[in-house]
């Protein structure tokens, strides 16, 4: 296959895959944002988590908080787990790597919060930990996973909310991931601050 031809192919599968997406996720991503919007309104903050490119989701969406997203508005309580060099390393050498967002979720979150929990398989045991410790703290979790969603699927509760691409790669699942993550920043500042 001529290089030009494979490009475009990536094109039109990202395209399609979101398209074949929106119409099982428009409504669970707007009561997710309705959760978060909840939960900074009453003084909560978001956690977020994942590995690897999901890692870089967690980071990209706690940034779009704090700083901004597409509109002025005042600074949103977001952390992401991902970014702490010391305690990454150190949870992960006294314990065990699938250990260091649990603990940081143990230490960081209070009832209210929200975890932000990406995983495109939906099997990351790291992720599946900081879930089951988020639980722990009675914070509602917002996952984001790929094919049939994995443990995380399983393991979610009634107030929790499956934001779940049902496709095989990996990459189109995180590129849906990161158009959902804008999604929930959009509406996140449209129920807050109103307007188009």
């Amino acid at each position: 296959m001529e290089l030009t031809n494979r490009i475009l192919k990536h094109f039109d599968d990202s395209a399609q895959t979101k398209l074949q997406a929106k119409d099982g996720l428009a409504q669970p991503i707007a009561d997710a944002a309705q959760a978060l919007v909840n939960c900074l309104m009453n003084d909560g903050k978001i956690l977020a988590c994942g590995n690897g490119g999901s890692a870089a989701d967690a980071q990209h969406f706690a940034a779009e908080l704090i700083n901004r997203f597409e509109i002025e508005r005042p600074a949103l309580a977001a952390i992401a787990l991902t970014t702490d060099s010391s305690v990454l390393t150190s949870i992960a050498n006294d314990y065990d790597y699938s250990q260091v967002f649990s603990r940081q979720v143990r230490g960081l979150g209070m009832a209210g919060d929200v975890l932000i929990a990406i995983s495109t398989s939906g099997n990351s045991i790291n992720v599946v930990e900081a879930v089951h410790a988020a639980h722990e703290r009675d914070m509602r979790v917002i996952a984001l996973t790929g094919r049939e969603g994995g443990t995380m699927g399983e393991i979610l509760g009634e107030q929790d909310f499956h934001l779940c691409v049902h496709a095989e790669s990996t990459a189109r699942i995180q590129e849906v991931h990161l158009l959902i993550l804008h999604c929930l920043c959009d509406a996140v500042d449209h129920l807050l601050l109103g307007g188009e």
